[in-house]
């Protein structure tokens, strides 16, 4: 078989990054349509990746965030999203590139994209570098603190591995929960096993 000069899987790659950026756009015109909110996973580390020192400390690989009930101004251009969500009653303003993104869960219709980390990573020592996105600031809202979440069952606690973050969208108010450590869940535990 021959070399790939083309790199299709680069591109499908930037193909579907598109699917998630017209989503969001589309949320930016008309809000979340019925019951459909977002899991978007990323690194932290990326290029581009503009977060608050206080969460890269706490997540320094991956983050998750929930896009569904309490986020505000969110801002979708060719290259990024930038929105505001809150993180144990402090609001925090990000700017995610869809370079950044490693998984985009849809659980309404148990939609999901999981991007290769590898291909990225290999594309992006390539050459290919992501500028900073000029995006207006934005003074940060007040927001209603979050509710509990559902628990995870049990096989989906034990697929999701022992490496994980807790996802800021489970940041409750608990002071339980702020002692233990940080996990967060991997887009797998949400796929259907055929």
């Amino acid at each position: 078989m021959g070399q790939d000069l083309i790199r299709y899987d680069v591109l499908a790659q930037d193909a579907l990054r598109g699917v998630i950026r017209k989503v969001l756009g589309e949320v930016v015109k008309t809000g979340l349509p019925g019951e459909h909110h977002f899991f978007i996973t990323f690194l932290t580390s990326a290029p581009g990746v503009r977060i608050s020192s206080r969460l890269r400390e706490k997540y320094p690989e991956l983050m998750t965030i929930v896009i569904q009930h309490q986020y505000w101004d969110l801002q979708v251009n060719e290259t990024a999203f930038e929105v505001g969500l809150s993180f144990s009653d402090i609001p925090e303003r990000l700017l995610v590139p869809f370079s950044a993104i490693r998984g985009f869960y849809d659980p309404a219709v148990n939609f999901e994209l999981e991007f290769d980390v590898q291909s990225a990573e290999a594309a992006n020592t390539q050459g290919e570098a992501v500028e900073p996105i000029p995006l207006e600031p934005v003074a940060p809202q007040p927001v209603a603190p979050l509710g509990k979440p559902a628990k995870l069952p049990a096989r989906q606690k034990a697929e999701a591995g022992s490496e994980e973050e807790k996802s800021p969208a489970e940041d409750g108010d608990d002071k339980a929960a702020e002692k233990k450590d940080a996990q967060v869940v991997s887009l797998d535990a949400f796929r259907k096993k055929t």
